[in-house]
């Protein structure tokens, strides 16, 4: 269960049965803390507005911070995706719960910007820092989706709760079974990138708006 800073809860209720919804961009974050550390790289291969809209995108993050707001969406549980991006949010949802979960990579949102700059680098975006990504639990997926949609924030039914504690991906017919959680892919553009300090820096420097509780 969630509290937000004004001690609204979330409800708690992870229930077999539930859809599973991604709400926000998945490594979006990381993208725009990449992009603001390596733009004058990045403009070699990618013109400066396209990597200023990534820049701009914010997603309606600041909306999902509000359990009060979330739990008006009918959302039973949450978990922000943070360092180590929607996969390892993934992981934490259902752990502490003994439940599983069965969702699809390829339902989850991503801007093509996300997906273009991680193959530069070789990186898995759904492993990618994804502050102002959440993952909520709903006993109405569509609904939530529908709600969530209409105040401009991206949102998808990815899966959804299972008995058990299994972590299944089901894409292309084949179904696999989720890792635990690895360090966040930004640590392979920067190895000795460190998530407080790094962030901070940015901030000092105009970057504040990348920074999110996740």
């Amino acid at each position: 269960m969630r509290a937000d800073d004004k001690g609204y809860k979330d409800s708690g209720r992870l229930m077999a049965g539930q859809d599973l919804v991604a709400a926000g961009y998945a490594g979006l974050a990381g993208i725009r803390i990449l992009v603001k550390a390596r733009r004058e790289e990045l403009e070699k291969r990618f013109a400066a507005d396209y990597l200023e809209d990534l820049i701009a995108e914010d997603g309606g993050s600041v909306l999902l911070q509000n359990a009060k707001y979330r739990m008006s969406l009918g959302v039973a549980e949450c978990e922000p995706a943070g360092e180590g991006g929607i996969l390892s949010a993934v992981w934490s949802l259902t752990g502490a719960c003994r439940l599983g979960v069965e969702f699809s990579l390829r339902r989850i949102p991503v801007r093509q910007g996300v997906i273009e700059i991680s193959e530069l680098w070789g990186i898995n975006p759904y492993r990618l820092y994804s502050g102002g990504c959440w993952l909520m639990a709903s006993d109405n997926g569509g609904r939530l989706v529908h709600d969530l949609r209409e105040k401009g924030i991206a949102a998808a039914v990815i899966g959804g709760i299972t008995t058990g504690i299994a972590r299944v991906i089901t894409d292309g017919g084949e179904r696999s079974y989720l890792n635990r959680p690895q360090p966040d892919e930004l640590e392979r553009v920067f190895p000795d990138w460190k998530r407080e300090s790094a962030l901070n820096a940015l901030a000092e420097n105009g970057g504040s708006d990348v920074i999110e509780n996740g």
